[in-house]
């Protein structure tokens, strides 16, 4: 029986979300943030119109839709706590106001996007590099590695962000 795309999310909601919930809450250990994942699991759906009445694994659909938000929203976390640390480690006179935090955050948030298509070692580099303002020595003894590696990295990170600016690149 087929179903229309409303119904067909309607019915994976009904039959899955008590299901998704657990399988989220048993990773994450914390109900509300599993409760919004799940939600934007079917937020999801939502926005990529298909028949979902014709999936045959439908609980490995909604897991795998799952985790790629619970690493999304683990690297967030990660990057507010590792932003808000140095913030701590600052005199209390160069504190930036709650809207420039926001600001911050927001622009942190952002980068990692983009950067989310970049291999960690690499990423990593690049982002102690940029924002903490390392030099290539300093970075390899951080990484374990050489500083001709740490050059490497730091190319192929360049590469990255000039393929985001010019799409054309990427078929190259």
């Amino acid at each position: 029986m087929s179903y229309s795309p409303t119904e067909s999310l309607d019915r994976l909601y009904r039959l899955h979300h008590g299901w998704l919930l657990q399988w989220i809450g048993r990773r994450t250990r914390d109900r509300e943030c599993a409760a919004e994942l799940a939600q934007d699991t079917f937020l999801r759906l939502l926005s990529k119109p298909a028949d979902l009445s014709q999936l045959r694994q439908q609980r490995a659909y909604l897991s795998t839709i799952a985790h790629a938000l619970m690493v999304s929203h683990w690297r967030r976390a990660d990057l507010e706590r590792s932003y808000l640390q140095a913030l701590a480690a600052q005199e209390p006179t160069a504190q930036p106001s709650p809207e420039q935090r926001l600001a911050a955050l927001q622009l942190l948030h952002a980068v990692a996007e983009k950067l989310e298509g970049l291999a960690p070692r690499p990423r990593q580099a690049f982002l102690l590099a940029r924002l903490s303002g390392l030099g290539y020595a300093e970075i390899g003894c951080r990484l374990g590695v050489s500083e001709r590696m740490v050059k490497k990295y730091m190319a192929q990170a360049m590469l990255h962000c000039l393929r985001l600016r010019t799409p054309e690149l990427i078929s190259a």
